[in-house]
Order: structure tokens, then sequence, then C-alpha cells
């Protein structure tokens, strides 16, 4: 078996409350995110801000996680790829650990630096599992793990390497376009070619669009790659979800789309979580309940939507030749 020499990869994800008590404290991590909220002189006043919002919207969104088994599944679907992957490198015979880093929710970053020393690992390769870059999600996790090595005085131990994207990567691309398959199977063969592919991905606000975040411009790649890939005679649209707040972000949005393409005669609808790899409010509770019972209020038939790449193997192989990528480049 090939030793990578004290070498691991840590896998970067969101995270999510496990329980309903931590709803509210997993908010509270989110909005005190400098990332998250970056206007001028917010270091003043961030962590009160960051109480009061998330204790005023942790009673609704409590409501949403009830719908859901009260609970976010990321972790535990996480963790199956992280193990995926592990076993991916074994069959390889390659000796590389696989740990997981949540950013808002445990496992967080400062206990798995903890973890990394206490192992002997020394050097590390950051792989999102964000395929799309973003100053709010990527950014945000990396400007993390920088933190709690400098507050844990360990900058000079490590060397890392970041996976920056990886939004045309054709394993990824392909795993989409099975997935995407897999769902149209679940619509009648004569109803399948009156199904619009609503292709729906994690907004931002166009203020990061404008300061040069590259998201957006990733996102349509990739909703362009899996069309041409998938080759699908039916129609697809573009739009992005998950808006909070007065800011303007992306547009269209998804609820706005249900409802146009509905009244102008669609009935059968695939969603499809393009920025998503696993599951979790976003997908189970914006998609699959709220933008359903929208849907079927305004005329849709059938409204499906396709489950998260989780453990997909061409997704793990995507992300074994992106970490692989990286080792190379960074052994060179």
């Amino acid at each position: 078996m090939t030793d990578q020499k004290n070498t691991a990869v840590v896998l970067l994800q969101l995270g999510g409350p496990d329980n309903l008590d931590a709803i509210e404290p997993f908010l509270y991590n989110l909005f005190c995110d400098p990332d998250i909220i970056d206007i001028p002189g917010a270091f003043l006043f961030r962590r009160p801000l960051a109480r009061l919002i998330s204790s005023l919207r942790a009673p609704k969104v409590q409501e949403l996680y009830k719908s859901i088994g009260s609970k976010s599944p990321i972790l535990e679907q996480t963790t199956l790829q992280a193990d995926t992957l592990k076993k991916y490198f074994r069959d390889k015979q390659i000796d590389l650990p696989v740990y997981v880093a949540m950013r808002y929710w445990h496992p967080m970053t400062d206990i798995v630096v903890e973890h990394l020393i206490r192992d002997g690992i020394r050097k590390v390769i950051l792989v999102p599992l964000y395929p799309h870059y973003s100053r709010a999600t990527t950014g945000s996790s990396v400007n993390e793990w920088n933190r709690m090595l400098k507050q844990q005085g360990v900058e000079q131990q490590f060397e890392y390497s970041l996976v920056h994207s990886y939004p045309e990567h054709p394993l990824y691309i392909q795993a989409l376009v099975e997935r995407i398959n897999e769902a149209l199977e679940r619509f009648s063969v004569e109803d399948r070619e009156k199904v619009h592919l609503v292709f729906s991905a994690h907004g931002t606000p166009i203020k990061l669009v404008k300061e040069g975040d590259p998201y957006s411009h990733q996102i349509r790649k990739t909703f362009e790659a899996v069309v041409k890939q998938g080759k699908y005679s039916q129609p697809s649209t573009l739009c992005f979800q998950s808006k909070v707040g007065p800011q303007k972000w992306l547009t269209p949005s998804l609820t706005g789309t249900v409802e146009r393409l509905a009244q102008d005669g669609v009935t059968h609808m695939l969603v499809i979580p393009i920025a998503f790899v696993s599951e979790h409010i976003e997908t189970l509770s914006e998609i699959n309940i709220e933008a359903r019972n929208e849907a079927l209020k305004f005329g849709v038939q059938v409204f499906e939507m396709m489950p998260a790449l989780l453990d997909h193997p061409k997704f793990i192989e995507c992300l074994a030749e992106v970490t692989l990528e990286k080792l190379e480049t960074s052994n060179g």
C-alpha cells in the first residue's frame, strides 16, 4: 500500500443541527461568520446581531426541521462519503485517511485540527464538498481552517493545499446525468417528454457576484455541461433558491420559476438540486415540500426531485481524482 507520509484528506462541508435544540446555536454560528455578515464595521456588532437573528429565526426553522425528521442528515451522509472515499483509496492501495470538518456544527474545524495533530498528520489536502467555489462556502471554510491553525499555534506544523472547485469535472457531470436519468424513470414512459428539468442551485447575493465571486458562473457551466452530456430532449431551466435577508440575490428564484412554468402549462417537473451533494433542509424541505406544494397548487400534476449524489460511485471517483491531482501537484 502506498504510504502518503503523514498525509490526510479533510472534506469541508457546511454541517447541520443534529437535534432541534441545536438549531439556534447552529444559526448563531452561521450568522457569526464574517464571510456571511460582512458589512462595514460588522466586527463591532456581529455577535449580538447573530444572537438576535438566530433567536428570531430558530422557532420557524425548528418547524421546518420537524418536517424532515427533526435533524439534518448531513453528518451521516458526509460520513458515508468520507468512508466510501477512504475505501476507494484503500482498494487502490493508497493509504490516505479522510476526516470531515464542518463549518457551523460538529465536528467543527478546531476539533478536527486537534485530531490531525494527535494522529501525526503533517500534510493536508482540503477537499470542499461544494463543487462550486464561493467566498461564502469554500472561502469561509478555508478562512476558518486558517483561524484554527493560528488559534492553536500550529501554522508551522501543517502544509496544506486546497482543491479550489470542480464544476466541470467529467465524473461529477456524469454522476449528475446518471442521477437525473434515474429520477426521470419515475415518470411514465408516455409522460417523460412532458417533463421540464428545473435545475436549482443555492443562491448568493448579487453583491458577491459584483465582487468577482465565481460561483454563479461555475453553476452555469455545470448546468450547460449536464444538459449537453445528457442530450436531453426535455426543456431545462436554471434557477436559484434559499434567499435570506433584504439584499438582491441571484435570479430567477425557484418559487418564481415553478409558478411561471406552471402558468405556461408545464404539468410534469423534475427539480435537480445542482449545487448540493447531500440532502439537507434546502432539498428535503425547501424543494421537496415547499416547492412541491407550490407546484401542485399551480396545477403541476407530477413533481419529482432528483436525489443527492451522496456516495454515487462516479462522484466518489471524482473526489478521489481531484484529491490525487492536488497531491501530485503539491508533491511536485
